[in-house]
């Protein structure tokens, strides 16, 4: 059986927006993907590593270990073998404490990637392919996160094309879901239970692509 890795923060963890409920596991994109793959036969198991809050290289002052590279390598080597490993991080270098660009926090992600290809994995082992998701674009914030995400909609600009770029040449596949999906009208960040379903769909054949299953 195969195995891909989720890497990502609240908007693959699921969290129901506006709120700190968290939507089931079939409900979210991770699940729902899984899903789609098996649904002949087990082929894939989806592994959802994502952390509310997490952050590319930056540090959370208020909270510990939100900095995407805390522990990196060491989740590469527990969930060895990957086929896949599937980012998709970058809103929360948004928030109000920090002052990253568009381009920053692709930087960001490029660090991400250079991390997992150093992990020292078992000998034998292959490097999974890495997959680039954009988030959807950050709409005006509202609701219990209006304040931490103050002003994200306008830093935020421009960091899908940033990340396309940082896919070409760290040689990562990419796809840019605010293609397919928007951020929830709710709190202007995460996405609505339709956004997750649709999102399962569309990148579904592109996984099938990358597995050649």
């Amino acid at each position: 059986m195969k195995q891909i890795l989720v890497y990502g923060d609240s908007l693959s963890w699921g969290i129901v927006p506006d709120t700190r409920q968290r939507f089931e596991f079939h409900q979210r994109w991770p699940g729902r993907l899984e899903q789609l793959i098996n649904q002949d036969s087990p082929r894939v198991r989806i592994i959802e590593d994502c952390l509310n809050g997490r952050r590319t290289v930056l540090d959370d002052p208020f909270k510990p270990g939100r900095n995407g590279t805390d522990g990196l390598q060491q989740r590469i080597e527990i969930n060895t073998p990957l086929e896949l490993i599937i980012i998709m991080l970058g809103n929360n270098d948004f928030q109000s404490p920090h002052i990253f660009t568009a381009a920053e926090a692709a930087q960001g992600v490029a660090s991400l990637v250079q991390t997992i290809r150093k992990a020292p994995i078992e000998p034998g082992m292959h490097i999974p392919r890495i997959l680039l998701l954009c988030p959807p674009p950050i709409i005006q914030p509202k609701g219990v996160i209006a304040d931490k995400f103050r002003g994200a909609e306008v830093r935020w600009t421009g960091f899908n094309r940033a990340l396309k770029k940082i896919a070409a040449e760290t040689d990562c596949d990419f796809f840019d879901t605010g293609t397919v999906i928007s951020a929830s009208k709710i709190d202007g960040i995460h996405l609505d239970l339709e956004q997750h379903q649709q999102l399962a769909l569309s990148i579904h054949p592109i996984i099938q692509g990358i597995l050649n299953c």
